[in-house]
């Protein structure tokens, strides 16, 4: 018997940007996967795979659906319980308790009942550094972290340091920097920037960048991050170790325009400041009329963005008087044995090629 023979991973979040990658990446290694979300994803690739429906806020139903599980080895763990108001809510003690509940909701059955289980990686992010809230190191490396505001990323990392100590498995905590891909409904500024490029094209309205300050950023692709899950199951160097995740590049939203705007049949135009929520939020008729237009597979507006459209607005420095300073090194994954990169204007363009293909954005053409 192989290794990945007996290995079966429980990814949670399985409908969301990183859950529905890391199911794919795991699925092409040969692992046995369990997807755990409310609602079951459609992957890209159109394979299948074994789901299961669970509220992970639900500490019962959660119980009754995994202590069948006997053989998991792994979890990937890419759960998040996001408040409405996004940015305001990453800051919420409610939010905190929330996300603490379901991982606790997760582990321990597993633990109970799992007598080969190994390793979990949890998701992190910049937040830890406390991006949202105030400068960071530049770059910040995973020793920065400080619990200097309240954060359930601290939370979570205590906690499943402390019960792999008492249950004998390791633990991946993982930091990625915006990461995009070709998920909608999830927390991922592409969709929203798809639509809103749609929106404007119909209306006759130049692609203009609706942000504010020009900065210079980072970005993790989600299938990059899902490459660094399957290899940080497996890798003696990722046990009990926090990690850093980009794509291995820097850019500037201008900069990327032109590109995003080829892929998407749109014709670029000058800045037009412009909170991207409110935009949509304004035209959500003419989506609508695109959608029965082009025949788009697309949910409704709303199901389809997700948030990605705050967290544009957020992205872009829409209102503020900079954008996010952060900037992360990546030099302990890259020692650990992870060396894989991703030019990210070519991430952007392929997950909205995707998005494009799988008709849930109007093609160029009608």
């Amino acid at each position: 018997m192989s290794a990945t023979d007996a290995n079966k991973v429980l990814v949670t979040g399985a409908s969301g940007l990183l859950g529905v990658a890391t199911i794919e990446k795991f699925l092409s290694a040969g692992w046995e996967v369990v997807g755990v979300s409310r609602r079951k994803p459609e992957l890209p690739s159109g394979r299948d795979f074994e789901f299961l429906s669970v509220d992970l806020r639900d500490k019962q139903a959660a119980r009754l659906a995994f202590e069948p599980l006997t053989d998991i080895t792994h979890i990937a763990y890419t759960a998040l319980h996001e408040r409405p108001e996004l940015v305001a809510g990453w800051s919420s003690k409610e939010q905190i308790e929330t996300n603490n509940a379901m991982l606790h909701n997760v582990v321990e059955p597993i633990v109970r009942i799992a007598t080969n289980f190994r390793h979990i990686s949890i998701l992190q992010g910049t937040k830890i550094y406390g991006v949202h809230l105030h400068p960071i190191p530049i770059p910040a490396r995973e020793r920065d972290a400080r619990k200097d505001h309240e954060n359930f990323f601290f939370d979570q990392e205590a906690y499943v340091r402390e019960m792999g100590a008492r249950h004998g498995f390791n633990y991946t905590a993982l930091r990625p920097q915006l990461v995009t891909g070709a998920t909608p409904g999830a927390l991922n500024v592409l969709p929203a920037i798809g639509v809103y490029a749609a929106i404007r094209r119909e209306k006759g309205e130049p692609f203009g960048f609706p942000g504010g300050p020009s900065f210079v950023w980072e970005a993790a692709d989600a299938d990059l991050v899902a490459d660094v899950m399957v290899w940080a199951a497996q890798s003696p160097q990722a046990a009990n170790e926090a990690f850093n995740i980009t794509n291995g590049d820097v850019f500037e939203w201008r900069n990327m325009w032109p590109a995003m705007a080829k892929v998407l049949g749109v014709e670029t135009g000058p800045d037009m400041p412009t909170s991207v929520t409110a935009y949509l939020k304004e035209n959500a008729d003419i989506w609508d009329r695109i959608v029965m237009k082009y025949g788009l597979r697309s949910r409704s507006l709303r199901e389809f963005v997700g948030q990605g459209d705050q967290h544009a607005d957020f992205a872009f420095a829409y209102g503020a008087p900079e954008g996010p300073r952060a900037f992360v090194s990546t030099v302990k994954l890259r020692q650990a044995g992870f060396t894989k990169t991703v030019d990210t204007e070519d991430a952007f363009g392929n997950a909205l090629k995707s998005l494009l293909d799988r008709k849930l954005l109007p093609s160029v053409t009608k």
